[in-house]
């Protein structure tokens, strides 16, 4: 528990977890390809894509949020960790890591939400390793929900592929 926002670590599909909104894997363009992002798509529609790309393209590091098309969730928040200019990958760094995340969490508390479930932003297609994305992350909620104390934020979940990925950010500062 960081102050009073719990941060639990899953292995799972990010579409069955239960809160208020969940986070895509953008890319600032917004188009939404494979991974996580087409997982959410195929899951929740269309209209997400539509959506989020009508809003697009944003800043590396940024985040919006959609409807959650037929997904359970209130929202959407694309998170761009990575992006594309002039047909060329920009990959993950920590810098866009950290601010992707804070991002989403600013975009949560300005919807009126309290429940945020993220994958791990960047590793994919990204290309940034499972392990500094734990850290980065897990730092960057931290730092944020003690910043921002009266955000609204009760719950962050990190939705993970695989037991190593969870054993990754479990150590990085999940509760438990």
């Amino acid at each position: 528990m960081t102050d009073n926002v719990q941060i639990e670590a899953i292995v799972g599909d990010i579409t069955q977890v239960d809160t208020d909104a969940i986070v895509n894997a953008a890319n600032t363009g917004l188009w939404m390809g494979s991974g996580v992002a087409g997982a959410i798509k195929s899951a929740g529609g269309q209209e997400i894509e539509r959506e989020a790309v009508a809003k697009g393209p944003i800043e590396l590091g940024g985040a919006v949020a959609t409807s959650a098309g037929t997904l359970p969730h209130k929202r959407v928040i694309h998170a761009a960790a990575m992006g594309y200019q002039g047909g060329s990958m920009i990959p993950a760094t920590a810098d866009s890591v950290r601010k992707a995340t804070e991002s989403v969490l600013r975009v949560a508390g300005e919807e009126g939400l309290t429940s945020v479930a993220f994958p791990a932003l960047g590793t994919g297609v990204g290309g940034f390793s499972i392990q500094e994305c734990a850290e980065v992350m897990a730092g960057a909620v931290q730092h944020y929900v003690s910043d921002n104390p009266d955000s609204g934020i009760t719950r962050v979940v990190f939705v993970l592929r695989d037991e190593e990925a969870r054993r990754a950010f479990k150590g990085a500062g999940e509760d438990g």
